[in-house]
């Protein structure tokens, strides 16, 4: 199966704080809020929704095909994504703009405040897919992370336009869009992809019931945090999965990106959606064991003996007929 990513390529500057955000809010004072967080450390990594979900597929043993816009420094981080087996051929580089910038501090909670940069990320709606699905014989399926907006919505449209199944997972990008936006990016999906806070929104935000939205869709996935993941399809009972064990808990960031390259992993070697789930489950878990997106080191027998505890052997041996990964 040829999987297309799209979606942010960017560098995240990640910083811890030793102590509670909510113990600097005063309730009264919410509309004039001015903070100012001493941090511990600074981790410069690399991310962006789009590479973070491309590179978990290609540790994985897949070569998914990442599209995104990027600047000029963008070439040690192409070097770093093509060595985990990702094509990064179709990945558009800007002549004036950096590579988007995504700035996180996280608490003693795991509480999180961010701020995004776009940079580069805007001139993603010059691309166009049908170039892309003739260099590489087509495409079999194409995820629409979040991204520029207008490059979203291109790529929805040329989606449906060519009649390629497409996945819609606007994430971080819901907290601006409207309903009609995100009716637009919704409606037709193979498959949805949300947490259970951002499922709430679409439902709030378009005035679809979670009947309607489940109508509009294939498969509507949901992540539930610690608590795992919930499969629906109209008309077939849910499936829902849990967490594996996690080991420690080092940083939260880029765990709902590494579900998703587990469940599209799962999807390329046509494994069941509890399967899917189960995939990406366990890889979000080494995720937050790990500071960074991209900083987890997989080796494969270790991944099918976590696997095997959690879910059992005979999934394992499902997955072990698939999984290539880097280390045996």
């Amino acid at each position: 199966m040829r999987v297309c990513v799209t979606g942010s390529i960017a560098t995240d500057h990640l910083m811890t704080f030793p102590g509670k955000f909510s113990d600097s809010l005063v309730a009264d004072k919410l509309d004039k809020i001015s903070l100012s967080f001493l941090v511990d450390d600074l981790d410069v990594r690399r991310g962006g929704v789009a590479a973070n979900i491309a590179f978990g597929m290609g540790v994985l043993g897949l070569n998914p095909i990442l599209v995104g816009s990027v600047g000029q420094d963008f070439a040690d981080y192409r070097s770093w994504l093509a060595r985990h087996g990702v094509d990064t051929h179709s990945v558009r580089v800007s002549d004036v703009r950096h590579t988007a910038r995504f700035v996180c501090t996280t608490d003693v909670e795991q509480c999180q405040i961010a701020s995004f940069y776009p940079g580069a990320m805007t001139e993603a709606r010059e691309i166009e897919l049908g170039p892309i699905a003739e260099r590489v014989g087509g495409l079999d399926l194409v995820l629409v992370g979040a991204n520029d907006p207008e490059a979203m919505n291109r790529h929805t449209d040329e989606c449906r336009f060519r009649g390629v199944p497409f996945v819609a997972d606007p994430s971080q990008q819901l907290a601006w869009l409207d309903g009609d936006g995100i009716k637009q990016l919704v409606d037709g999906a193979a498959y949805l992809f949300s947490n259970d806070y951002e499922a709430a929104m679409i439902e709030q935000k378009t005035g679809w019931s979670s009947e309607e939205v489940l109508s509009r869709v294939g498969v509507r996935v949901t992540t539930l945090g610690k608590d795992g993941a919930r499969i629906e399809v109209a008309g077939q009972p849910t499936v829902e999965v849990g967490c594996p064990p996690e080991e420690l808990k080092a940083d939260p960031t880029g765990v709902g990106d590494a579900f998703r390259a587990g469940f599209l992993a799962g999807l390329a070697w046509e494994l069941s959606h509890e399967r899917c789930a189960q995939i990406g489950s366990l890889l979000a878990t080494y995720v937050i064991e790990t500071v960074g997106t991209q900083e987890y080191d997989l080796a494969q027998q270790h991944f099918l003996a976590r696997f095997a505890d959690t879910y059992g052997a005979a999934g394992a041996a499902e997955v072990a007929e698939h999984i290539r990964c880097p280390r045996p």
